[in-house]
């Protein structure tokens, strides 16, 4: 199975974006999470594109930009699965 694994090396918190919907993930520093597709994406492939304290994930079924895979999960380092929204800082806005 593909999986994209996200890990904040910085000092300060990094919002992780799933498009098209705009779901938010804060990592804080040293967390580690995996974007999973769902079940029988075929060959599912990740685009990341950083843009100040985000990182914006899109997720193709075969590499095809008119084929956006929405059916996705944020798991943590122990396999759990993460709300939308995770960690969200007080005061801090994802854009």
């Amino acid at each position: 199975m593909s999986r994209l694994p996200v890990r904040n090396g910085g000092d300060d918190v990094l919002c992780l974006f799933l498009e098209p919907y705009g779901d938010v993930f804060w990592l804080k520093p040293g967390d580690e999470f995996t974007v999973l597709p769902g079940e029988g994406v075929p060959d599912p492939q990740f685009t990341v594109e950083m843009v100040k304290h985000r990182l914006i994930v899109w997720v193709f079924e075969g590499g095809d930009p008119a084929k956006v895979v929405v059916d996705c999960t944020v798991v943590d380092s122990g396999g759990n699965e993460l709300p939308e929204g995770h960690q969200w800082p007080d005061g801090r806005s994802p854009y």
